[in-house]
């Protein structure tokens, strides 16, 4: 199939939601212009990793032509429409890659759920009734439609992890250095450079290792195992029970499926002490939002109440928060990190659930959500980790965790597991 077939094939099922709002910016024209340029450019030439696929890039990376509007009206009308691609959209550009559009978020990526009173709330297109969750939520909308192969997003708290489960698919955040190493977050709005990352959500875990080739230029071998295949027994940490007591059923029942699927394949499977990630929101949270009030001042003058008021007020908190305060929580989350990179040395992997619900309801009130996500979640971010959700039924997908740099074997052991689709 040609890259404007295959494109063409790909829009025609774009912002087929409820709201239809995968997508804050979709110019079809544009999109198969662009596929046809990649025709031309790779005419009688090696064709490189991306060559042809539809990809949708979440809007807080800069388009060409577009205005990046962090999923809000107010940047919507503050920002100038691009005049360069961001690092991220020219690495697409480079590897063979048809940007199909720019798609909806969280407002600022604050935010767990995909609620956007500016844009719409995001809806899962197999379920009107669902949320997609956030902040990566059109990204992984896009993907579940179908409108696009993968979907870039970022995480900061979860916001790969969480709507990638969610939604039934797979996801991979990238270790915290990798990105800010190559240079990937020119052009990107940032929500706190602690924390920040990004990566893929993509349908299959086998496209894993070959997103992560073509956007971060990982080196995987032939067999797509490298260290994983040595002959020794991988060792896998799974959370402790106590520390998943408010998960609901669904969500107990994926973790069980999936550590039977990874003892089944030969792992060791062991439980951990976990007491010590429930400190992480605690940690994270004020962290984070000192980060973003610094990043959004300049543009609002201090002045959050443009931003929807849950957002505000959280901005708000965070600007009040003294630098004595911010380094008392720095201090607190190196010592963190110290033990989670610890922990991630004595086991190869370590797994638990993305969240304790498996389904977000639209138009219910998630005003508690955030934080009961974010719980399970938080920890890795804090460690600054790789992670790759890994898909189970009912929106009940778990988190597999690695060092960080150890991104390759992550993917490669993860990529084991999957076989039910292909991005290509």
């Amino acid at each position: 199939m040609t890259p404007a077939a295959a494109t063409e094939q790909h829009l025609a099922r774009a912002n087929s939601n409820s709201g239809q709002n995968v997508y804050i910016a979709l110019d079809r024209e544009r999109a198969l212009r662009d596929a046809d340029e990649v025709t031309r450019r790779f005419a009688g030439r090696a064709k490189p990793l991306l060559y042809g696929l539809p990809i949708s890039l979440k809007d807080c990376f800069d388009l060409a032509g577009f205005v990046t509007t962090a999923g809000t009206r107010f940047y919507a009308k503050h920002n100038a429409p691009a005049r360069e691609d961001s690092a991220v959209a020219a690495r697409l550009k480079e590897v063979g890659a048809v940007i199909v559009g720019k798609t909806h978020l969280h407002p600022l990526a604050y935010g767990i759920t995909g609620e956007n009173p500016d844009y719409g709330d995001e809806t899962q297109p197999r379920d009107a009734k669902l949320l997609t969750g956030g902040s990566s939520s059109g990204a992984a909308a896009s993907v579940q439609e179908g409108s696009a192969a993968a979907g870039i997003g970022t995480d900061t708290g979860g916001s790969i992890r969480v709507p990638a489960a969610l939604c039934g698919i797979a996801g991979y955040r990238a270790s915290i250095e990798l990105a800010h190493e190559r240079g990937l977050w020119r052009g990107g709005v940032h929500l706190s450079q602690t924390f920040d990352t990004l990566g893929w959500l993509f349908r299959d875990l086998s496209d894993g290792p070959l997103l992560a080739s073509a956007l971060f230029g990982l080196q995987f071998p032939p067999d797509g195992v490298g260290a994983v295949g040595a002959p020794r027994k991988i060792r896998i940490g799974v959370v402790a029970q106590e520390f998943v007591s408010d998960a609901e059923p669904v969500v107990l029942q994926g973790l069980a499926r999936w550590t039977e699927r990874l003892r089944d394949a030969g792992a060791e499977i062991f439980t951990f002490d976990s007491a010590y990630w429930r400190e992480a929101w605690d940690i994270y949270a004020p962290i984070q939002a000192s980060e973003a009030a610094k990043i959004h001042a300049t543009a609002t003058g201090g002045d959050y109440t443009c931003f929807e008021p849950r957002i505000a007020e959280r901005l708000a908190w965070g600007a009040s928060l003294s630098a004595a305060e911010v380094e008392q929580f720095r201090a607190r989350h190196a010592a963190f990190r110290q033990r989670a990179d610890a922990l991630l040395r004595e086991f190869d992997f370590v797994i638990s659930p993305c969240a304790p619900v498996c389904r977000l309801v639209a138009g219910a009130d998630h005003t508690s959500a955030r934080k009961a996500i974010l719980s399970y979640t938080t920890p890795m971010s804090l460690a600054g980790a790789p992670v790759v959700t890994l898909p189970a039924a009912g929106g009940a997908g778990v988190q597999l965790a690695a060092a960080r740099g150890d991104d390759a074997r992550l993917l490669a052991f993860a990529a084991r597991f999957g076989g039910q689709g292909s991005a290509g």
